[in-house]
């Protein structure tokens, strides 16, 4: 299926650091899905950026942008679409995820403070997809663990900053998934990079994620 319409642009954003593992295997397949229907993929392997994942001062102080990081924010704003891959460790993202949301997805560029009870979403106009990979079973994550990636980070991070529709998808039992189960839920990434390839990028609002962060020096 290929999209015959303005071509829609994805922010691949893999949160591993091993590029041999099944979550790499997973991006590779939905990236390609994602060119096959007429997207374009900027892909950024989180691991290999260099940067400081510490919010050294909260919110009270400015700690200027690493040139990945600077990167990274300009890929950001020409986006239509973020994909994000990563594993599951302890309930949440793993800590390179984690670090780049802390340090990217800042007030007055990522969201907006305007007196109200919850902020603006300063990078509405663009959709997400999390696919994530866990030895949990589905069960136990979605009744004992109440689903955490899924209000974490798909409602409290991704859509708190605007962006929407997210959308998750959560492979299970991972520790004892066998080789042909592996190779189908690679295809099916694949099919989900397709189908968000061919989707038509949203109308952008106007003066959205465009507010100027400190770069760091040298």
């Amino acid at each position: 299926m290929t999209n015959h319409g303005p071509m829609n642009h994805a922010v691949l954003l893999f949160g591993h650091a091993d590029l041999t593992s099944f979550n790499h295997d997973l991006a590779a397949a939905y990236a390609d899905g994602f060119t096959a229907a007429g997207g374009m993929v900027e892909r950024f392997d989180l691991a290999a950026l260099q940067f400081d994942p510490i919010l050294r001062h909260g919110y009270r102080a400015e700690q200027p942008l690493e040139p990945d990081l600077v990167r990274v924010r300009a890929a950001i704003e020409r986006a239509d679409h973020l994909a994000w891959v990563f594993p599951t460790y302890w309930a949440s993202p793993p800590t390179v995820v984690r670090g780049l949301v802390d340090r990217l997805l800042l007030p007055g560029w990522a969201f907006r403070f305007d007196g109200h009870a919850l902020p603006t979403g300063l990078l509405r106009g663009r959709s997400a997809r999390v696919i994530t990979t866990m030895d949990s079973p589905a069960w136990w994550y979605r009744l004992m663990l109440r689903s955490p990636i899924h209000h974490s980070f798909g409602r409290a991070t991704l859509r708190f900053c605007g962006l929407a529709p997210v959308e998750l998808t959560t492979v299970h039992g991972v520790r004892g998934l066998a080789a042909g189960k592996r190779a189908a839920w690679v295809e099916r990434a694949r099919g989900l990079g397709q189908r968000d390839g061919a989707r038509r990028p949203q109308p952008r609002p106007a003066g959205v994620g465009v507010a100027a962060l400190p770069a760091a020096e040298g």
